[in-house]
């Protein structure tokens, strides 16, 4: 059943890797998936990608799962839910790994009560040691490290390669 969609942002991946990451998408969402690459400017060798998809509840856990063993690739999953459950983002950076939070129905991370406390615990009433904790509760790091790589394709004309892979091309 087809009750979630959202996106997948393959901010860079080296160009021997990106049949590899289109067959997956594909594979997981078991059907015909078109990707269209365009080189990312910020790492010679690399291409990036902005794919919608919709499939079954879990999807994105799947996608951050395939795609996080590969070295140098960079990306976001978004999923959203049909019905009144919360989203989630993964993001994951070679240097930092993977990064989870749920999100609400506009795309903000939700940080839980329990975090909330951990970081003010943390802090011991130090402000800086609490923005610290807090900002590792939001993933600042991880959007810090992909902004460049953001920056650098929105300033670039799309699409210049392109895959159709199928999962039952293999």
């Amino acid at each position: 059943m087809n009750d979630a969609h959202g996106v997948i942002h393959v901010h860079s991946c080296p160009v021997a890797l990106a049949p590899h990451v289109a067959w997956t998408l594909g594979h997981i969402l078991g059907s015909e998936t078109p990707v269209d690459w365009g080189d990312q400017p910020r790492e010679e060798g690399s291409v990036c990608t902005t794919v919608a998809w919709s499939g079954p509840s879990g999807s994105a856990a799947r996608f951050a799962s395939a795609l996080r063993g590969w070295d140098r690739t960079r990306f976001e999953v978004w999923e959203s839910t049909a019905t009144n459950r919360d989203g989630v983002r993964y993001v994951h950076t070679p240097s930092l790994g993977i990064f989870f939070t749920l999100t609400d129905a506009a795309g903000n991370a939700m940080v839980g009560e329990d975090r909330v406390r951990y970081a003010i615990e943390m802090a011991r009433g130090d402000a800086t040691e609490l923005q610290y904790e807090l900002s590792l509760a939001l993933g600042t790091a991880w959007d810090d490290e992909l902004e460049p790589y953001r920056r650098s394709v929105e300033r670039q004309l799309p699409l210049k390669r392109s895959a159709r892979v199928s999962a039952r091309s293999i």
